[in-house]
């Protein structure tokens, strides 16, 4: 998840690089160990267990209750939780049956079109046409075979979600500051737990499962977010953001060796072009704000 970002030092640290790169592998590494949790409970039982130990555990380690004001937005605090929701359960079903390279990139198109409909910039609409052309290279056939169209769905389903996410976040980031990520996941929580136990039944509570889900829980969700939270504030606003643009080479590489999901040459070029296109549009979008834009 991410928050708000504080005024950053004027050096450029390596030690917060190098946590976003942490946290974007862990982030992977999860989602990759997830696939073996598919095999238990399916995709909607790891998306429900992911966010109920996550949330658990980051509630623990905040105790956002200390800080909670009395004038909280309601409906965009839901909002951002069903969007969370949304972005976690589609995401799974997604890499269910495509390579986490592909799923990844096809989730940023979220983020991008927003970002495109929101600017006042001709410009921003080539980052749009680059990514398209990213995602027709991805979807070509090649050594990762067929290209599932309900996965690319899935994917898309994830990528409007985020879209949400962004939306509701500043609102909520705004009331809540570090409090709005145990909320919002506590909220996906409650919402997806209904889905995962209709879909999974009583093995959701198998304790032969609960190590890998807590292990999935904690390093694609506990650490990015306790890493991210270091590197944010010491990172300009643009460099953070060009730093998660490069999250579709990590999906690529631990889905190539964790999972032996290998893509054709088009389809690598064509995370290129996404990763591209997401690049282009923070730089694009930064010198015409004048200043690096807030994350939410």
């Amino acid at each position: 998840m991410r928050l708000p970002v504080t005024a950053p030092s004027a050096r450029f640290p390596l030690l917060p690089v190098l946590a976003c790169c942490i946290a974007m592998a862990c982030f992977q590494l999860g989602a990759a160990l997830a696939k073996q949790l598919f095999l238990a409970v399916g995709p909607m039982g790891a998306a429900s267990l992911r966010l109920l130990i996550g949330s658990a555990v980051l509630i623990a380690l905040t105790r956002p209750w200390r800080r909670w004001p009395q004038d909280v937005p309601k409906l965009a605090l839901l909002g951002l939780g069903a969007s969370v929701a949304g972005a976690i359960l589609f995401y799974f079903l997604a890499i269910d049956r495509l390579p986490l390279g592909i799923a990844m990139p096809v989730q940023f198109l979220g983020p991008l079109v927003l970002a495109t409909v929101m600017s006042r910039g001709i410009v921003d609409l080539l980052w749009v046409a680059l990514a398209a052309l990213g995602i027709w290279c991805l979807l070509g056939t090649g050594a990762s075979g067929h290209i599932d169209p309900i996965g690319i769905l899935f994917a898309l389903g994830a990528a409007f979600s985020w879209a949400v996410y962004i939306l509701c976040g500043k609102a909520v980031g705004n009331a809540l500051g570090n409090a709005a990520a145990p909320a919002s996941l506590g909220i996906a929580a409650i919402i997806l737990l209904p889905i995962g136990a209709a879909s999974a039944g009583t093995t959701l509570l198998d304790p032969a499962i609960l190590p890998l889900a807590a292990l999935v829980a904690i390093i694609s969700a506990t650490i990015p977010f306790w890493l991210e939270l270091y590197a944010m504030p010491r990172l300009p606003t643009r460099t953070f953001s060009v730093l998660m643009s490069l999250e579709p080479v990590f999906a690529v590489l631990f889905g190539l060796v964790m999972l032996g999901e290998h893509l054709s040459l088009i389809q690598t070029l064509g995370v290129a072009l996404v990763i591209g296109s997401s690049i282009g549009s923070v730089l694009t979008m930064g010198e015409k704000a004048g200043a690096a834009p807030a994350l939410d």
